[in-house]
């Protein structure tokens, strides 16, 4: 068997471009399909799987870490977030082509299942960007929150920590904490509570934030800071008693090391459409279990990363959680059709060879690539300086 091309496929979803990968064969029939979504740089995804195009093609597509091998360290350069998505996307295709080839879903081949079922968390307001990332209000922030509860979810992500300066005073600290005593009130002490900080604060006010809502017991924080310093994040871990989470921005396993060696978080988030792909994944996965951490994958994306993480948390140990955004397009599951099944906040097994779904390409034509808002230029300090969002 050997691949004889690929194909990219990009789904307008309103909050951003979903990118589908199809590794085609030459076997009539058997293909396979990844993700490589990456928030507004799709035209430039879609070219590095171009690029990568004649590395592939005559290559058999069940060799996959033969294929990782060689797209990672034949590339020369080392690949950052664009070209580790386009890697990843191509990786998970060829899992999904082995998958159908065997007749067995690709969690069998990594390993088996480890558990029964996957339990889920997603955000408030699906994909509304401004219900997501910008709740700053008691209200709204509690009726989204109730929102999702009552969908079956037992855990739940915020992101209502302010858009901060170095330092901030007082009376910001105080309006955060008083947020989250509100929301935990409200849901009471059997919802599990995430507050993902998007990396908008320096250690400083990480360490004053995460101390002033101790007492409300957050599942975990994630992101107290950028990814650049990790000797950064190794201050605030240090310096707080909440569970710390860090890794979608991270990839590959050389990416996380530091954060290992360091023990700077409690919880790693790679995200799988990002990392490598789900080989690398399990890689990151078991370095992170030597040192003690759980794995709670990153995913707000398209349906076909839904299914990539449910086959990696099926068969890792150290798995914890798992982020889903399964509301931000009411035509999710026309575009790519599926065998998941939800029940009780949970994803179940599915028995499907490969990775269970299949991209509707006719379906993904009528929702073609847009531009998406560029959110993160409104961000800005009161005296105008660019913050982190």
């Amino acid at each position: 068997m050997k691949i004889t091309a690929l194909k990219t496929v990009v789904v307008n979803a309103e909050m951003r471009n979903w990118v589908f990968v199809k590794v085609e064969t030459d076997q009539a029939g058997l293909y396979g399909w990844g993700e490589a979504s990456l928030e507004w740089k799709t035209r430039a995804v879609v070219g590095a799987v171009e690029d990568f195009a004649p590395m592939v093609v005559g290559e058999d597509p069940t060799r996959i870490e033969h294929l990782y091998q060689k797209l990672y360290r034949q590339s020369f350069w080392r690949m950052g977030v664009i070209g580790m998505s386009a890697i990843s996307a191509i990786e998970q295709a060829c899992w999904d082509i082995t998958g159908k080839w065997l007749g067995v879903p690709v969690y069998k081949l990594l390993g088996g299942a480890v558990r029964d079922r996957v339990r889920m968390y997603t955000h408030l307001g699906g994909g509304d960007m401004k219900s997501v990332y910008e709740t700053f209000d008691p209200e709204p922030l509690i009726d989204l929150a109730r929102q999702v509860v009552e969908r079956g979810y037992t855990a739940v992500k915020v992101v209502f920590v302010p858009y901060s300066e170095p330092l901030m005073g007082a009376d910001t600290v105080k309006r955060f904490a008083a947020l989250m005593e509100r929301l935990r009130l409200s849901l009471g002490s059997g919802i599990d509570i995430m507050i993902d900080f998007h990396g908008r604060t320096y250690p400083a006010m990480a360490i004053a934030y995460i101390n002033a809502i101790e007492e409300y017991r957050p599942y975990f924080c994630e992101e107290p800071v950028p990814p650049e310093n990790v000797d950064a994040l190794a201050q605030v871990r240090a310096a707080v008693r909440v569970p710390i989470a860090t890794g979608e921005r991270l990839v590959t396993r050389h990416g996380f090391r530091e954060v290992f060696e360091k023990g700077a978080c409690h919880v790693i988030q790679p995200d799988l459409c990002h990392c490598g792909g789900l080989l690398e994944g399990k890689k990151i996965a078991a370095m992170a279990e030597a040192y003690m951490m759980g794995v709670a994958p990153h995913n707000p994306l398209g349906p076909v990363a839904n299914a990539v993480a449910l086959h990696f948390a099926l068969s890792t140990p150290n798995f914890l959680i798992q982020e889903d955004m399964l509301t931000d397009v009411p035509w999710r599951w026309e575009v790519v059709e599926h065998a998941l099944e939800t029940k009780d906040g949970h994803w179940l097994p599915v028995e499907r060879p490969g990775l269970g779904i299949e991209v509707n390409e006719k379906a993904a034509a009528r929702h073609p690539f847009r531009q998406e808002v560029i959110h993160a230029t409104t961000i800005r300090a009161a005296d105008g300086a660019v913050l982190d969002w």
